[in-house]
């Protein structure tokens, strides 16, 4: 569903030639016409077929509306294998401003220095990777695949005033911008990002970082998910594995065999889970930490926490019955953490700090 808050001016994609004005608060409906798009009008009359089309408001402070939700500047709506592609494009800042406030939600006046650092995370994240997905026409999904972006739902005025206090600022290592990786809460150090993703390379401003605030405290250990617990029983352990172990393992034509024993058997420098071992009648598998949150998954749907749990395992009849983790941290753990930093920005430390903390040996440098 396409329109607008303002009359939204819609053009062949490849052309630019004029295909019809949808007015103020209307709605056209763009469907698949192979081996491209048409739109249907509010009338019910169809337009011709184009490759793909591309809607901007021509109202001044009004926005284009796509499915409900309101976006800055223009849209395209292009046909690929899958169905229809939409795609938003707009300043880098504007992106931002519909990422932070989804990522760091409303904070409060002495957490005003996390919310300037995540501007400025984001901002390089958004920069390092402009470009990856070029092959598709477009820099960024808006999902978790890169920063999730919301439009102008995810707009507030301390989202535009984070931006205009850090504008243009970026994190550099040894003048190059730095791979970003940022998370929920790291539950008391952060990871390695060797430790985490498989087939990542060791950086030296990518290691793990304590979040220690003395006295037995972490600054993260505000967040909600700084500890958490999941339980699986038997038959639910079994259903789990049943669907992310097949790749990994011969389940047969009976399916998986009874497990016997589940065991974490290393840990990383950071104390996350390096390897988890799940021992069936005949034979095992061997699990690594990289892969771990997506194998032993507390529902189908979802991620385990973190890496970072131990585990009590009880047993029945010589197979296991029972299974409960006990974790700490939110997220893949790697790189700046965000509870983390609204706990040093409560304790005092500027947006500056806080980034370089836990992206050691870099700096906040101004790039524009």
């Amino acid at each position: 569903m396409l329109g607008g808050d303002g009359e939204l001016f819609v053009t062949d994609d490849a052309n630019g030639q004029p295909v019809g004005s949808i007015p103020a608060g209307a709605t056209w409906t763009v469907v698949v016409d192979t081996p491209g798009v048409a739109l249907v009008k509010a009338d019910g009359s169809r337009t011709g077929r184009y490759g793909g089309i591309s809607a901007v408001n021509v109202s001044e402070s009004r926005f284009a509306v796509a499915n409900g939700r309101r976006y800055r500047g223009r849209l395209n709506v292009v046909r690929d294998a899958s169905g229809l592609t939409l795609m938003n494009r707009v300043p880098v800042e504007s992106y931002l401003a519909g990422v932070i406030g989804g990522e760091m939600g409303p904070r409060r006046p002495d957490e005003r220095q996390a919310m300037l650092a995540q501007a400025v995370v984001s901002r390089t994240f958004a920069l390092k990777n402009r470009g990856r997905w070029e092959s598709q026409g477009f820099d960024a999904w808006a999902d978790v695949r890169d920063q999730v972006y919301g439009g102008v739902a995810g707009e507030t005025p301390a989202v535009w005033e984070a931006l205009r206090a850090t504008r243009g600022e970026v994190i550099r290592y040894h003048g190059a911008l730095v791979e970003a990786y940022y998370h929920s809460t790291c539950g008391s150090s952060t990871a390695g990002v060797e430790e985490a993703f498989r087939t990542a390379q060791a950086r030296p401003y990518l290691r793990p970082v304590s979040d220690a605030s003395g006295g037995g405290r972490y600054y993260c250990d505000l967040s909600p998910r700084f500890r958490w617990r999941e339980e699986w029983d038997g038959a639910k352990l079994r259903a789990i594995l049943s669907r992310t172990l097949p790749a990994m393992m011969n389940a047969g034509g009976g399916g998986l065999q009874r497990i016997t024993d589940i065991a974490v058997t290393g840990t990383t420098a950071s104390g996350r889970v390096r390897e988890v071992r799940i021992a069936f009648e005949h034979g095992d598998v061997r699990v690594p930490g990289s892969d771990v949150r997506a194998v032993l998954r507390p529902e189908p749907d979802r991620l385990l926490g973190s890496a970072a749990f131990r585990l009590t395992v009880d047993k029945d009849g010589g197979q296991v019955s029972r299974v409960v983790a006990a974790g700490s941290g939110w997220g893949h753990g790697v790189g700046f953490c965000q509870w983390g930093a609204v706990g040093r920005a409560r304790a005092g430390q500027d947006y500056p700090k806080i980034v370089t903390t836990y992206f050691p040996g870099t700096n906040v440098e101004r790039l524009y």
